[in-house]
């Protein structure tokens, strides 16, 4: 890692941004503040802008100690805040409250512009202002006749001054559109803000406050707070340490310096927020909050709270990568984000995102899968449309042209200019409109609200959607990787075993039954040796379970002290967490924790516990029945591993050693070389702890196994515990061919003879591999990535992850659809999700599986409906304008109709509820088209009866109802019945049809839960009313007639007459159909997203440069392939390329280290990430990820 500017460097350079009003009435601010406390908001300020020594320094010459500054904050080290709502009110007033300013929102005329923006929209505007311009000017009326019988018709009908009528109502439809699409933005927006502020609330931080620890939302962390921060916390807010047992902070997201830092009270007490906790614990004294922080700054810096900011961000400098990081993110800043939503980035492969992921990018950048398919749909279907109008109008032109000129023999005249043109535009309207009705706008707003329909509607099912596409992409997972503790099983432990003093009690021994010594010293080992946070609380209803709070394993161990009819409590405040000498913590490389304490004679006493094979190995002796230690030699071991440790671990128990060491004072131990230190320990005990399978697993694990899905255990636990609880779910059945390995065969089975991993040796293993025990967070990442990255079958496979813990990130990173645990989850795990789990239970991926498929449908149905209007629509207005010159559906009702296609049809069939029958079929895979064949089938099927129909009434309609053909009628010619019933039944049609479109798999029963959806029942009669209103009484604006009873009744049968037509279809089997084409396919790699690998290109090829620099060129190209593949999966998850090549190689975020180098007039936070203003080496100035 290149070192660049320290965080020393920001402290000189930071002074000069100041929020607006801290800097100029900062002091007189404080000025008052000082009256109520003893220290002002710029001294905090400056306070925490040092590092290290000069921070010490600093405390010491200004207030002392910690404890003094404490004291001058009106606060206490042990007791916290008073947390009387006046002094906090106090606070928030003089050192600000803990959340940023979110960005305004877009308010609905902005959206309404947006919406406008649209092409077709603009020029049907223009050519219906034209239509409007020409419909006032008459030509004398002498000269008309010498035009031919162009206008004909008009004046005698005394219909000339209704003119303006059709230009206006196509103005009003537009109108119309453009609401309806603004609403649908702006709601989808109130959505995303409902969602995220839900995710804000679910955040807590643990602080002290009258002395009891209590958890309280991130937001009202005030200055003075004594918070406790643990393994796996994402730090909310600045503070000094007050106390710290072996904690280390990755502080890469400010500082890009990949290792961890260590944090004492003596060396280095300064806690940033946006850190992450990778070991320890430890209390901090909060000293700034919200955007005094040096998140908050940054955060100024970006001008998250502005109103102008995108202004200035483009042209702003930015010091860095990690501003860069929160740049893209606070661009686009919605709602009040509170600052634990502001984890930067951390410089490893497990980089942490933003969780403002979810709600800046999704309008703008995330495509999914379903969206890559669509996309290229819609383009197809466009520029089929842009053709045959074009097509359409370049005939209506030439016929026109030829029969009065040539054939009639007219001259043109000046004065009949304003009449031919008045045709002319007549004509670009119909051919515009073709263009209309061809584009399926309701697309993209389709996926949108199915999209957002399905996430409000898992939040009911306890799956809290962070990235908005993780939802559809469930729907094709093929494999889940799941832990076992807290998501298959209940995560409440109890000591159901125990092997004390050489006997093994197979229920809890009395407290007799074991010599006072040991159980003194096991109470001891239990009470001081588990972090002080984890106890056990009286159930909240009588009669219930007791409350566990904390680390559940150790709240077992807790539980087991009390079922010796002992108490914990009484030996924790007599030994404080402040007198532990020292503490190693519990990480998931040593397995174990210890804790050191010092004995009244001056000697020291260690207290160890872990996995049980790991610690025997550690154990020279044993306690016997006595309490007295004697020698336990490598065969006893085996022997009780045999005896003790498999039998229990059989029954799917976790086994834990506690054991205990004494040690001199005299040499006193060197505590760093914990090797030493953790050894020739003394074994007390074995407990096996049972942590009982949730009821509904084996359920949910046999559903996702009918769906095509295969589910995969990862677990950390004995690989005889996780082949126990994997029979018990139902992942491995007795006679099937699976493989359980343990992580370090599994490692040896992958790695080639120099230790590198191969793929074709994962390939051998994954397809059968059930259960991996005894595995670390890497063989996790490395399990997830051989499946992603498999060939062996022809689909690649999309992979679930759950994990909890902090070492869980770069797995869930990984992964197509990472799921956190929201209770026992940490605060990086959540952040790396997409999905986090309310209520930590497995069932719950079932649920998002079946929103995910269902949310695939919705899509497949509402495609089906629309290209059946689309195909129909076009080929009517392309034919009738060829052989009649005018389309039979005028612009105006072509609007309708699309209205009633693309926005209401996508809001009912995008809002059908899943049903249990998705589950029934496999998963429809990556390349697999999203329009199958019977689709194809059923979109050519009801579009020939939809023709047959429509060209009959067209031709011969007016002989078969005895009216008065509508076919060449003049310009301006009063609305005719016969078009008019044409008009209905095509609307009639596409209404029936819409029931047809709910199911997409061939059923026979179109009507299957209908009752179900009330927005589909209601869009359905809604449209069916207003159809009524608008042939009734729509009158000239809508080019109709009023139609009698019977002409209603026979465009009501024929519209009926689809369900029955419907039938025949679904009759006819789809292979019998050979020449049925699939279509939107899926994509070739690299080919997904279109438009945006044009503006990546440059992207690629500098990372390109900088990786391959002279490397062979044929590599190169093989290179290339394989990062546009990288660039097609990633895209899924993280909606910026940046992600993709940032995940390919952390080798090229430290070669542009180098130009992260600033000058100190403004901030510099060195980073592992490139800044965006244009670097050495790096013309042009794209954004180097």
């Amino acid at each position: 890692m290149s070192t660049t500017a320290t965080m020393g460097d920001m402290g000189n350079s930071t002074v000069e941004f100041y929020p607006k009003g801290t800097r100029g009435g900062g002091k007189e601010e404080g000025g008052h503040g000082a009256g109520d406390f003893g220290v002002t908001l710029t001294e905090l300020r400056e306070l925490m802008e040092l590092r290290g020594n000069d921070a010490l320094q600093k405390i010491q010459d200004s207030f002392g100690d910690t404890e003094g500054l404490c004291q001058r904050l009106q606060s206490s080290t042990s007791d916290g805040l008073s947390g009387d709502p006046a002094d906090l009110e106090r606070r928030g007033q003089v050192y600000g409250q803990n959340f940023i300013p979110p960005k305004k929102p877009k308010t609905f005329l902005e959206l309404v512009w947006e919406a406008l923006q649209d092409v077709t929209l603009i020029i049907l505007e223009i050519a219906a202002i034209i239509s409007l311009a020409l419909s006032f000017y008459q030509p004398p009326g002498d000269e008309t006749e010498s035009c031919g019988n162009v206008s004909a018709g008009a004046e005698d009908e005394g219909e000339g001054e209704a003119n303006w009528i059709e230009g206006a109502a196509i103005l009003l439809s537009v109108a119309c559109v453009v609401l309806v699409t603004a609403f649908n933005d702006w709601s989808k927006e109130k959505q995303f803000r409902g969602l995220q502020s839900r995710i804000e609330q679910e955040q807590k931080f643990t602080v002290v406050r009258k002395g009891n620890v209590i958890q309280i939302p991130v937001a009202d962390m005030m200055v003075g707070d004594m918070a406790q921060v643990k393994y796996g916390d994402l730090l909310p807010a600045d503070g000094i340490l007050v106390q710290a047992n072996d904690l280390k902070i990755d502080e890469s997201s400010l500082t890009g310096e990949s290792d961890h830092v260590r944090k004492s009270v003596e060396k280095d007490p300064m806690l940033l927020s946006g850190t992450h906790v990778m070991e320890g614990s430890g209390r901090m004294l909060v000293t700034a909050v919200g955007v005094n922080s040096q998140t908050g700054i940054i955060f100024t810096l970006l001008g998250a709270g502005d109103v102008e900011e995108d202004g200035k961000e483009k042209k702003g400098k930015q010091p860095d990568g990690a501003v860069e990081n929160n740049q893209n993110k606070a661009k686009k800043q919605d709602g009040g984000v509170a600052m634990e939503m502001q984890p930067l980035k951390s410089a490893e492969g497990g980089e942490v995102e933003d969780r403002e992921k979810k709600k800046t990018n999704i309008p703008k950048k995330e495509k999914s899968v379903l969206q890559g398919k669509l996309t290229k749909l819609a383009v197809q279907i466009g520029k089929a449309g842009l053709v045959m109008s074009a097509i359409t109008v370049i005939i209506l032109v030439l016929y026109f042209v030829i029969d009065t000129f040539v054939v009639e023999g007219h001259v043109w005249v000046t004065e009949c200019t304003p009449v031919y043109v008045q045709y002319f535009v007549k004509f670009f309207i119909i051919g515009v409109t073709v263009l209309v009705v061809a584009v399926p706008e309701g697309l993209p707003l389709a996926v949108t609200i199915s999209l957002a329909y399905s996430v409000k509607k898992m939040m009911k099912d306890n799956n809290l959607v962070r990235h908005l596409d993780a939802c559809e992409t469930m729907g094709n997972a093929t494999a889940i990787c799941s832990d076992k503790t807290g998501t298959l099983t209940t995560n409440r432990m109890t000591v159901v075993q125990a092997y004390v003093g050489d006997v093994h009690h197979r229920v809890i021994p009395d407290p007799g039954q074991i010599n006072p010594r040991i159980l003194d010293i096991l109470v001891n080992a239990i009470a001081i040796n588990s972090a002080y946070t984890s106890k056990i609380l009286p159930p909240d209803v009588e009669g219930g379970l007791a409350k566990q709070v904390g680390n559940k394993t150790e709240c077992g161990l807790l539980g087991f002290v009390l079922d010796l009819q002992q108490d914990y409590m009484p030996v924790r405040e007599q030994i404080p967490e402040e007198r532990l000498y020292k503490v190693y913590t519990f990480n998931s490389v040593r397995k174990s924790m210890s804790t050191v304490t010092k004995l009244p004679d001056g000697s020291f006493r260690l207290f160890s516990k872990g996995a049980s094979e790991i610690m025997l190995k550690k154990c020279s002796y044993i306690l016997d029945p006595n309490g007295e230690s004697r020698t336990f030699r490598p065969r006893d071991r085996d022997e009780m591993v045999k005896q003790v440790i498999e039998p229990m671990a059989c029954e799917g128990l976790r086994t834990i050693c506690i054991a205990y060491r004494d040690l001199p004072t005299n040499p006193e131990p060197d505590w760093e070389n914990e090797a030493e230190i953790v050894t020739e320990l003394t074994c007390i005990t074995v407990v096996g702890i049972e942590d009982p399978v949730r009821p509904e697993v084996p359920e949910a694990i046999r559903k996702c196994q009918r769906a095509g899905i295969t589910v995969r255990m990862v677990t950390g636990d004995n690989i005889n515990t996780a082949r126990a609880i994997a029979a018990k779910c139902g992942i491995i059945h007795p006679g099937d061919d699976f493989i359980c390995l343990e992580g370090k065969d599994f490692n040896r089975r992958i790695r080639n003879e120099k230790g590198e991993i191969e793929q074709e040796r994962i390939d051998k293993i994954w397809p059968k591999l059930r259960v991996l025990a005894r595995s670390s967070p890497t063989d996790k990442h490395t399990l997830v990535k051989g499946i992603i990255d498999s060939s062996v079958l022809e689909q690649r496979q999309v992979v679930a992850v759950t994990g909890d813990g902090t070492n869980d990130g770069p797995a869930l990173k990984k992964a197509d659809v990472g799921f956190a645990m929201g209770i026992a989850g940490t605060d990086v795990a959540k952040e790396a999700s997409d999905i986090i789990l309310t209520d930590d239970n497995f069932s719950s991926i079932v649920k998002a599986v079946m929103w995910g498929r269902n949310v695939y449908d919705s899509i497949s149905k509402f495609l089906q409906f629309q290209l059946t209007v689309n195909v129909v629509a076009v080929i009517v207005a392309f034919t009738g304008a060829c052989i009649t010159q005018d389309s039979p559906l005028k612009a105006v009702q072509m609007l309708w109709v699309n209205l009633i296609m693309d926005t209401f049809a996508s809001l009912a069939l995008a809002t059908e509820p899943p049903t249990e029958a998705l589950l029934l079929r496999k998963p429809y895979g990556r390349n697999n088209p999203l329009i199958s064949l019977t689709m194809m089938k059923n979109i050519l099927g009801h579009g020939v009866y939809q023709l047959v129909i429509i060209f009959t009434l067209l031709f011969i309609g007016e002989r078969i109802f005895n009216i008065d053909s509508g076919r060449n009628a003049p310009l301006h010619s009063p609305p005719s019945e016969h078009y008019t019933i044409i008009f209905n039944t095509f609307v009639l049609m596409q209404l029936f049809n819409e029931i047809n479109a709910r199911k997409i798999h061939g059923e026979r029963n179109v009507f299957d839960g209908i009752f179900s959806n009330p927005i589909f029942c209601s869009i359905v009669l809604g449209t069916f009313a207003m159809q009524i209103v608008i042939v009734q009484w729509g009158g000239k604006p809508f080019s109709c007639a009023p139609l009698n009873m019977e002409q209603w009744l026979w465009c009501l049968f024929v519209g009926v007459g689809e369900l029955l037509w419907g039938q025949v279809i679904a009759t006819v089997p789809t292979e019998r159909l050979p020449c049925l084409k699939e279509a939107g396919l899926g994509l070739e790699p690299g080919e997904e997203e279109g438009e945006e690998l044009a503006e990546d290109e440059e992207e690629i090829d500098c990372a390109e440069r900088e990786l391959r620099r002279g490397q062979i060129l044929w590599f190169r190209g093989l290179n290339r392939i394989q990062t546009q593949m990288e660039v097609v999966s990633t895209f899924k998850r993280s909606g910026s390329f940046q992600g993709a090549v940032r995940r390919r190689s952390s080798v090229l975020s430290q070669l542009h280290d180098v130009n992260t180098i600033s000058t100190p007039s403004h901030v510099a936070l060195s980073t592992a990430t490139a800044n965006t203003s244009p670097a050495p080496g790096n013309a042009g100035g794209e954004s180097v990820p």
